[in-house]
């Protein structure tokens, strides 16, 4: 028995199988062919498309990188480098680990692409065809998404010294709105991006950080600052600059609300340059028609209290845990500390003992620091643990430790102290606003770690007061009072849950001492001017309001108030028959009260008793056009001109 064999030449595809007959097994030879030589990496196939991408977003003139990377020139320049930082994973800067966590605009680089550029530059940097290159990126100089609706400037430009150390600088910037407005979108420019490493913006209300200035718009300095609001308005969204940023526009429906009054405080990271630079931002803000119908707030964990960190400990452990109380989605993350962390994790454990990664950095570097946003929302049910464990290293081996040899490091606002905090943007599931609920948690949460602390007693008496529960109110204010003696905000909102238990006295006397405090405490003026009206003191309500209006020539409310006492005090002097005071006092209010009939008429009385019948008969013909059916300004009209 026999078979008929064949050679094997070099053009055969490889393969290598069993024949099989009885008593006969017979085995073809597997013959190696040469494999056909891989093309070369080349810049425009393989390189231009990773660099225009990953790089040439920071990398460009007018932006923070120090060399531009948008043509084959600019990086055959800095080839090596540019594939030893990328072999590193130094650069694209993108610290989270994979696979905990699934972060929109990420900008971590595959193991192939890396491989690929070290590759290139073993080449000989080969241009390839430029047939193959994608089409470099554009960039606007100008708002990236469109004109703004309105545009912040700063009042004084920032003088930033030619040396020294990295500077973090406050501008509070108005937002003049005439009413209650919704914001979809924020853009940050900040003028001079060399010296511009990053920046968040805060949301001001209540105008605390104009009483951090010197004088107003002369900025104020601070690397991380708190603004304290006096009634319940938490945060909503992370509104940031860093480097390559592109605007977040929030979804139909998430808007934040600006109101009149309010500031915007530009919270930036400078490094000085070699020479002197004027720092002189802006913030473009974009409206929307679309109110605010979806409630997200930040959620901090925290644990500062208990960071003090000793010389040579090269792990130091934080830890924070917060039990969800309603469920809800994590749509971003901004893990913050200084410079002596080194590993920073932050997951939740659901209800049923799963684990559940929001995030991981293994290599913490503050320069680098930013809000991650998720690609999908992450659902954490009722009940969920959201955990921080942050790690900290103060010893000699740490290459970021400020300060050779190690010191003693406890928790601050300068960057030698020590931070750890885990900033997450969250959205209960509920269609119904569930801020409250999160918020009494958190702050509960709070006073276990901290009992007596100031900023949980406030808060949950100021979420007790939007609940309409001034009684229930008043101990938690008592008790944040006792934590800060000083604190006039204590003050202000122990004196509007007495007066909205009717209690003037009292309440006037802790405007009084609120304003004592803080002579600038504008709405605290306005309380103490609208007891004082309550109570019948004219003169000294007058006073209050003016100078409200003084520091706060926006407010309508300051305006109308005002008016209304001069009226009121006006009435009193016709009832007494002092009509020349009385006269004097009427004028004034029409000031602000230009369109009130009654006030017109009330005017026209008391000038007829001095005498003055053409004044008179002017002022009822102008409270009939404010209102022609006001009968008693056409009966005195007409009672005038019988006489």
């Amino acid at each position: 028995m026999g078979m008929q064999g064949r050679s094997v030449g070099h053009g055969d595809i490889l393969r290598s199988y069993a024949m099989w007959k009885p008593g006969v097994v017979l085995l073809w030879l597997l013959i190696a062919v040469p494999a056909r030589p891989a093309p070369k990496v080349t810049f425009y196939r393989n390189i231009a498309p990773i660099i225009y991408t990953q790089c040439s977003v920071c990398h460009r003139p007018g932006e923070s990188a120090p060399f531009a990377l948008l043509s084959l020139e600019d990086v055959k320049k800095h080839a090596t480098q540019i594939a030893d930082v990328t072999k590193r994973r130094f650069m694209p800067p993108w610290q989270p680990e994979a696979g905990y966590g699934d972060f929109a605009e990420e900008r971590r680089l595959t193991d192939a692409q890396i491989q690929l550029i070290q590759q290139w530059v073993a080449d000989g940097e080969l241009p390839g065809t430029i047939a193959n290159a994608p089409k470099p990126p554009k960039f606007s100089s100008e708002w990236q998404i469109g004109p703004p609706d309105m545009v912040l400037h700063v009042t004084q430009p920032y003088q930033l010294s030619a040396g020294g150390g990295e500077v973090f600088w406050n501008f509070v910037m108005p937002v003049r709105v005439k009413t209650e407005a919704w914001v979809r979108a924020i853009e940050v420019r900040p003028g001079n991006p060399k010296v511009f490493h990053h920046a968040n913006v805060i949301i001001d209300r209540a105008g605390n950080a104009r009483r951090l200035e010197s004088k107003p718009g002369a900025g104020f300095e601070g690397m991380d600052i708190t603004v304290q609001e006096d009634s319940f308005d938490p945060d909503s969204h992370f509104l940031s600059w860093k480097p390559g940023s592109e605007p977040v526009v929030a979804p139909d429906g998430m808007a934040w609300r600006a109101t009149p009054g309010m500031n915007l405080v530009l919270n930036v990271h400078l490094r000085p340059t070699g020479k002197p630079e004027t720092i002189s931002p802006e913030i473009g803000i974009y409206f929307t028609s679309k109110p605010q119908t979806k409630f997200p707030m930040l959620v901090q964990l925290e644990h500062d209290s208990a960071i003090d960190i000793p010389p040579g400990d090269t792990d130091f452990l934080v830890s924070d845990d917060f039990t969800v109380p309603v469920d809800l989605h994590v749509l971003a993350i901004y893990p913050h500390a200084h410079y002596l962390a080194v590993l920073m994790e932050a997951y939740a454990t659901l209800p049923d003992g799963t684990r559940k990664w929001l995030i991981r950095i293994p290599h913490w570097d503050l320069n680098w620091q930013g809000v991650y946003r998720s690609k999908q929302p992450v659902f954490l049910p009722r009940g969920s643990v959201i955990s921080m464990r942050y790690h900290y290293d103060n010893s000699s081996a740490n290459a970021r430790n400020p300060n050779n040899p190690p010191k003693r490091i406890s928790a601050g606002n300068s960057s030698t102290d020590e931070m750890g905090h885990l900033w997450l943007q969250v959205l209960p599931v509920a269609d119904s606003d569930q801020r409250a609920a999160v918020q009494e948690a958190l702050m509960k949460h709070r006073l276990e770690k901290y009992p007596g602390d100031f900023s949980a007693e406030f808060n949950l008496g100021a979420l007790l007061m939007d609940q309409n529960k001034p009684a229930e109110a008043i101990p938690y204010f008592e008790r944040a009072a006792l934590a800060q003696p000083t604190s006039a905000l204590a003050a202000n909102e122990m004196g509007v849950a007495l007066m909205a238990q009717s209690n003037l006295p009292d309440a006037g006397k802790l405007f009084q001492r609120a304003v004592n405090l803080d002579p600038a405490y504008t709405d605290a003026r306005f309380n103490l001017a609208s007891a004082e009206a309550a109570g019948g003191d004219w003169p000294s309500a007058a006073k209050n309001f003016r100078q409200v209006l003084t520091e706060a020539p926006e407010s309508e409310k300051a305006r109308q108030h005002l008016g209304e006492v001069l009226y009121l005090w006006g009435d009193d002097f016709a009832k007494a028959g002092n009509f020349q005071r009385a006269a004097t006092h009427y004028q004034e209010a029409l000031v602000f009260r230009p369109a009130d009939a009654e006030l017109h008429t009330n005017l026209g009385q008391v000038l007829a008793q001095l005498g003055r019948k053409q004044e008179a008969l002017a002022e009822f013909q102008a409270a009939l056009r404010a209102n022609p059916s006001f009968e008693p300004a056409r009966q005195a009209l007409a009672l005038l001109q019988r006489h």
